[in-house]
């Protein structure tokens, strides 16, 4: 319930109009605060793939649903408190999600997007991939 509240002003303050929705610069500017930078287009596709509606723009609920997938399913049961994901987490995480790569677009796909080249994904990372 905690974490709700804390969610709810979080994205009260992101929702600058109080139009009860965000739109992707919004987002991305709120990633940012948080030092999770991601291109506009990674945003722009979050919002697409939790965009329940269909206009555009995510509401609290959407948010919800993003913020769940993100944190809880994919990456914090697994980055043990290290603050990243190593190569065998991160195929774990893809795995528990839905996504079955195989080896070597597997491998690829780390490569290009561990931004500091050393075998772990930070959050922002993980989420790219």
């Amino acid at each position: 319930m905690e974490d709700g509240v804390i969610l709810r002003e979080w994205f009260g303050r992101v929702d600058s109009e109080k139009t009860g929705s965000i739109t992707a610069t919004q987002l991305k500017s709120a990633f940012a605060i948080g030092n999770l930078d991601f291109p506009l287009s990674v945003v722009q596709q979050m919002i697409r793939m939790y965009d329940f509606d269909r206009n555009g723009t995510m509401s609290f609920e959407e948010f919800l649903a993003l913020n769940k997938f993100l944190i809880k399913q994919a990456f914090s049961d697994l980055e043990r408190n290290r603050g990243f994901l190593a190569t065998d987490d991160v195929y774990e995480a893809l795995n528990k999600i839905g996504f079955s790569l195989d080896t070597p677009a597997f491998y690829a796909a780390c490569e290009s997007f561990d931004q500091k080249k050393n075998g772990r994904l930070q959050l922002d990372d993980f989420i790219s991939l």
